[in-house]
């Protein structure tokens, strides 16, 4: 119930805070529309398919300028709701849960079809499957988030209840929780965590909650104003994204290459490892067809919500979500 009102009021908060007003995208100096992206997290690598449109002129052919912003997932979120944002990039149980607070925000284009969260542990562990985790110390970022979301959801597939084991909120401190056998296991990313982990030499167990449930996963929002008002924006933001995953699925190594202008350190960073993290994340990517949003996973993701008291009653989970820009 904690967690729940905390959820809430940090909701509630961010709303208040961005209904100052409504603002129309602007122009730039060159006559391209300027877009303001919050990202939801500090620039990496995984972000690829963004640098690469930019940098290949896949935004500008379109008549978009990008700025790219590391907001919290919950800014982007609340200034696309308030329409003083148009687009923000944003991980799936976000939409319904916003929606279900009134706010108008819409899922326009799926990233990733895969939802992204996994649970590691070390091999002599012993956690093979997720019955496993009960009476184990888990580590996780915080009761919040798709961290969160994709553990209850896996526990939920097993019958078992958050009370069933020790859950503890340690930040983005995941790698050194682990190697540090602090905790028994941990709640990752899988394209990040685990493969910093191997190369440094640990044997990991590795459960994917997409192996248990498909639950929609990280894409492109925007709001009802701006779908209403200006879809050709929407359409042409859709179809650059697009071609920047696709060019980042077709051409991996040219799309790290941009990411050493946008990532800072990369050029110092474990190149190896560095790539092998953008080559675990195209595993997750939305690509038969790009951009389509599957049905059945916002229908999974709402009941994860309603059971965990994220939300109070179902949403019409048709006006959340369209695949009509991403055709």
């Amino acid at each position: 119930m904690k967690t729940k009102i905390c959820i809430y009021l940090i909701l509630l908060i961010l709303i208040l805070s961005a209904c100052s007003g409504t603002k129309p995208p602007q122009s730039s100096p060159d006559g391209l529309t300027h877009i303001r992206l919050p990202m939801g997290y500090i620039p990496n690598v995984q972000y690829a398919p963004f640098y690469a449109a930019v940098e290949m002129g896949f935004f500008a052919e379109v008549g978009i300028e990008l700025e790219f912003d590391y907001l919290y997932e919950t800014d982007g979120v609340a200034l696309v709701g308030a329409n003083e944002l148009q687009f923000s990039i944003v991980s799936g149980e976000q939409v319904p849960i916003a929606r279900a607070q009134g706010l108008p925000i819409v899922y326009v284009m799926a990233w990733y079809e895969k939802y992204p969260v996994a649970i590691i542990s070390e091999t002599e562990q012993n956690i093979q499957k997720p019955e496993d985790l009960a009476g184990k110390r888990v580590g996780l970022p915080g009761l919040f988030g798709a961290s969160y979301v994709g553990l209850r959801a896996l526990l939920g597939e097993v019958n078992l209840k958050e009370s069933d084991l020790t859950l503890d909120s340690i930040g983005f401190n995941q790698v050194e929780i682990l190697a540090a056998g602090t905790d028994d296991a941990v709640v990752v990313y899988v394209a990040n965590e685990p493969v910093q982990l191997k190369a440094q030499g640990y044997d990991l167990n590795i459960i994917l909650v997409a192996d248990y449930l498909d639950l929609v996963s990280n894409g492109l929002i925007t709001n009802q104003i701006t779908i209403s008002d200006n879809p050709d924006l929407v359409g042409r933001m859709v179809s650059a994204t697009l071609k920047g995953i696709k060019y980042t699925v077709e051409n991996p190594e040219e799309a790290y290459e941009f990411c050493k202008k946008y990532v800072e350190g990369l050029e110092d960073a474990d190149q190896a490892v560095q790539m092998e993290v953008l080559r675990s994340s195209i595993d997750l990517y939305q690509t038969d067809p790009y951009g389509y949003s599957h049905p059945s996973a916002w229908s999974n993701m709402q009941d994860v919500l309603i059971k965990m008291e994220l939300m109070k009653s179902e949403i019409n989970l048709e006006e959340a979500y369209t695949n009509e820009f991403s055709q």
